[in-house]
């Protein structure tokens, strides 16, 4: 038996509290108009977030070295044992280590090949299952013409879990389900014993961490990984007392819940920033600039509007020209040179060396046939995602491929307005209408389309002026963008933490340290 709560099981609860400090810290850096300005002040007036990101200490423990993870409200469990087992790691001592199937039943009901055929089910395969919504829709089909794989009986209480592609972690509780909810033969569906495992807890083993690894690493086949039921009913898990486990269920599934609850809040914030940035670029680029940045850039705040005759740009201010793109670039042909390293058209509008945003993922050319060389301040437009948005200007010298189109500005143009321009067309679906897809998801928007195109031409000065007061607002919005993702990220890697933590006993979340086992229920 090992008493070694100490280093191992500290360091867990102290890798929890340095998670939370991050999201602390990354919220700290916010200044007190941004924040209100993108409403994320709101955040710590909500209780949920104010206790997660606390960093007051509670009063000191008795024990000095439990004063970590009582900072966390949560410690160690007294004494721990070798679990013999790679993904538990060593478990608190009174808790036993049992293969899966001895503690669920697997595929228990199936629907008949004789049923009703006019019989309506809500069908649910793997795509309609995540392991943070769990069960998210799902096809409302009959029997009939429901896939041969529509067949498993699912009851409240049971755990589905994908047995194909099994790195997705299609995982989902099932809870009061509609009476002919049937998923796909490719879960498992896993149904515990009453006696000894608590349905609620054992959605939490099934989606820890350690326990989909294994599964993972049990799973066979390069291109479609899959694991039998059979072989999941084989893995060790950690089962400590029936009623020990539903206090960890409640901890848990009330923990979990508002970690989900702030991870959506910045993925609508992420979302509302998206909307702010379209209405700002596209009254911008067709209208203008805001008064106030007119009057400094000394040019009219407030002028008259003329219709442009451009299906898609509608009316725009009197003193802008309308004239083809071909009148304000020329078409560049350069020739590669042997130090150009490749540049990349991105879809959110970045033009930059290759190895400056990330090396994998891309085709690699063996030959590279009619390349073409760029310069920094190039307007670039792909010519097939060019209607996703990938246009803009290069921050690099380079090389490219012959699909992009490599525009050059004349003395009237330039060419940052016109990459928002552009891309402000390709948003309201003008290049889709514009050009025949050649690939699921693509166009081809040539130089001939594209230098045809009727444009706005505001003076230069401007168009000077605009293009850099959409550099700036836009910083400001991606900025804001970026810690909202950023705060998911560690969201996410908090609850993935906590949850492997406490199934696997690293942490005692019963009650106040000292409570009996037994009186917890």
């Amino acid at each position: 038996m090992s008493n070694s709560t100490g280093d191992q099981s500290f360091s867990h609860v102290k890798h929890l509290r340095e998670i939370r400090d991050r999201i602390g810290k990354e919220l700290e850096h916010m200044t007190a108009e941004e924040a209100h300005r993108w409403h994320l002040s709101q955040e710590y007036k909500n209780p949920t977030l104010r206790r997660l990101m606390s960093k007051a200490k509670p009063p000191k423990p008795p024990c000095p070295e439990h004063e970590t993870a009582h900072a966390l409200g949560l410690v160690p469990y007294p004494k721990y044992r070798p679990s013999g087992v790679e993904w538990l790691g060593e478990v608190p001592e009174h808790w036993q280590v049992r293969r899966l199937k001895y503690l669920v039943s697997i595929n228990d009901d199936v629907l008949l090949e004789n049923t009703d055929p006019e019989l309506t089910i809500q069908y649910v395969d793997i795509g309609n299952v995540d392991h943070r919504r769990g069960v998210h829709s799902f096809e409302s089909i009959t029997f009939g013409t429901a896939p041969s794989r529509a067949r498993r009986i699912v009851r409240h209480g049971d755990t589905i879990v994908s047995t194909v592609r099994t790195y997705l972690r299609a995982i989902a509780p099932i809870r009061k389900p509609a009476s002919n909810m049937i998923v796909s033969t490719g879960f498992a569906v896993l149904r515990p014993r009453s006696a000894s495992f608590s349905s609620g807890f054992a959605y939490h083993v099934l989606n820890a961490p350690g326990f989909v690894e294994d599964v993972v690493a049990r799973s066979v086949g390069a291109n479609y990984p899959a694991i039998s039921a059979n072989q999941i009913g084989s893995i060790p898990v950690a089962a400590p007392s029936l009623s020990e486990q539903r206090a960890i269920a409640r901890y848990l599934d009330r923990e979990t819940a508002k970690i989900d609850a702030l991870i959506t809040r910045n993925e609508v914030l992420i979302e509302r920033l998206r909307e702010q940035r379209a209405a700002l670029v596209s009254r911008t680029v067709t209208h203008g600039l805001p008064p106030d940045e007119s009057r400094k850039a000394g040019i009219d705040s407030n002028p008259k509007l003329k219709p442009s005759g451009v299906e898609w740009l509608g009316d725009v201010p009197e003193h802008w020209r309308i004239e083809r793109i071909k009148n304000l670039f020329d078409k560049m042909e350069r020739p590669v040179r042997e130090c150009d390293d490749v540049v990349t058209c991105f879809r959110d509008g970045t033009v930059t060396l290759r190895k400056n945003r990330r090396e994998a993922g891309f085709t690699e050319s063996i030959k590279e046939i009619g390349y073409q060389g760029i310069r920094s301040g190039d307007l670039v437009v792909h010519t097939m995602d060019a209607f996703a948005g990938a246009v803009g200007v290069s921050d690099s010298d380079g090389k490219a491929t012959p699909v992009y189109s490599v525009c050059r500005p004349q003395a009237r143009a330039n060419a940052s307005f016109y990459a928002y321009l552009i891309r402000e067309m390709a948003r309201r679906g003008w290049i889709q209408a514009l050009t025949r897809g050649i690939r699921e998801r693509s166009s081809d928007f040539r130089y001939r389309e594209l230098g045809a195109q009727w444009v706005p031409v505001p003076p230069l000065n401007e168009q000077e002026a605009i293009a850099r007061f959409l550099g700036r607002m836009i910083g400001k919005l991606s900025k804001a963008a970026s810690l909202a993702h950023r705060q998911i990220d560690l969201l996410h890697e908090y609850r993935t933490r906590l949850i492997s933590d406490v199934v696997t006993g690293k942490v005692d979340v019963r009650c106040p340290a000292g409570a009996d086992v037994e009186a917890v229920e």
